[in-house]
């Protein structure tokens, strides 16, 4: 029998992506001895979105869709598809076409060599604007220095992994997720393919730069507990400079040089006052995170998707 391959789409509002790039992925895997589905995850788009991807999943064989109940992000719809996917080997990208469907064959020969996980790390991306390239790069950097697991910089979420690692992944449950940062703690024999992403077939992007912060800071609170660390560093250095600043005052005081003013007063209450303000909001950012993973509420919900009839109602 034909090895099975799943290949997971999260979207969001991706009507005029949605049949290029399911073109692009037949062609892709037409000349290949594999059956494979191409399961879209449909993250609470709009109504003409959901159109076309129902027309798609009804003309298509190859096609399946999950809707989730409303927009969960990026992260738990590549979750959500994941825990769905039942191939022999998993294979996730976006649908905008800035993951070549035509590296496809490349992560498939590699993981016929045996690597459990082929990753893909995007070297640059046409069109991007200097601050992302550059955010991008130095964020990477800035984050590898002190996770606890290596994060490769420049990977994506366009990878290949065996049915062994999808398992693996699938017992990570944590809500404010950092997919990239979990395939780096799985381990397993991985294998890195550069690539260079194309613009966007059409739209525009939904990562704003609220989503792209917020992102980032799980990427840090989720892989490392060094800020913590730095906080208390940063108290004891505080504590220490006010014994210091008490010494130099009894000295002072000693010497009868001592003038009566408010500046220097003005100015420790400023310096500890900053410091317990940013401690205090590093472990807030850990407790709320905390917090969130206690509830224990579901990564997100499906629903059984119905067309809307002429009036805007769900139909019955």
């Amino acid at each position: 029998m034909k090895k099975q391959i799943t290949i997971v789409v999260p979207v969001y509002n991706e009507a005029e992506n949605i049949p290029h790039f399911t073109q692009a992925v037949a062609e892709a895997m037409a000349p290949l001895p594999y059956d494979y589905t191409l399961l879209f995850v449909d993250d609470g788009s709009r109504e003409d979105s959901r159109r076309v991807l129902r027309e798609t999943v009804k003309n298509n064989p190859h096609v399946r869709a999950i809707y989730l109940s409303r927009n969960y992000g990026h992260q738990a719809a590549l979750t959500c598809g994941i825990d769905n996917a039942d191939g022999d080997a998993v294979i996730t990208m976006d649908g905008d076409m800035q993951h070549p469907p035509a590296l496809i064959p490349r992560l498939l020969a590699l993981w016929e060599q045996g690597y459990d996980i082929v990753q893909t790390i995007r070297e640059t991306t046409e069109g991007v604007s200097a601050f992302k390239r550059l955010s991008s790069k130095y964020y990477y950097k800035a984050l590898n220095l002190i996770s606890e697991v290596p994060i490769q910089p420049g990977g994506s979420d366009f990878r290949l992994m065996d049915r062994e690692a999808v398992l693996a992944l699938r017992q990570y449950r944590e809500h404010d997720r950092f997919i990239r940062g979990i395939v780096g703690a799985l381990g397993f024999r991985q294998v890195q393919v550069p690539f260079v992403a194309p613009e966007r077939y059409a739209g525009t992007s939904k990562f704003s730069l609220k989503k792209m912060a917020k992102f980032a800071l799980n990427g840090i609170l989720g892989n490392s507990i060094v800020p913590l660390r730095i906080s208390f560093y940063i108290g004891l250095l505080s504590l220490l400079f006010s014994v210091a600043l008490f010494g130099h005052v009894i000295f002072e005081e000693f010497e009868g040089d001592t003038v009566p003013g408010w500046s220097t007063l003005v100015i420790l209450a400023a310096f500890f006052g900053g410091t317990q303000l940013m401690v205090l909001g590093i472990l807030g950012e850990y407790i709320g995170h905390i917090f969130r993973e206690v509830k224990g509420r579901p990564l997100y919900l499906t629903q059984k998707e119905r067309p809307l009839d002429e009036s805007g109602r769900k139909d019955v």
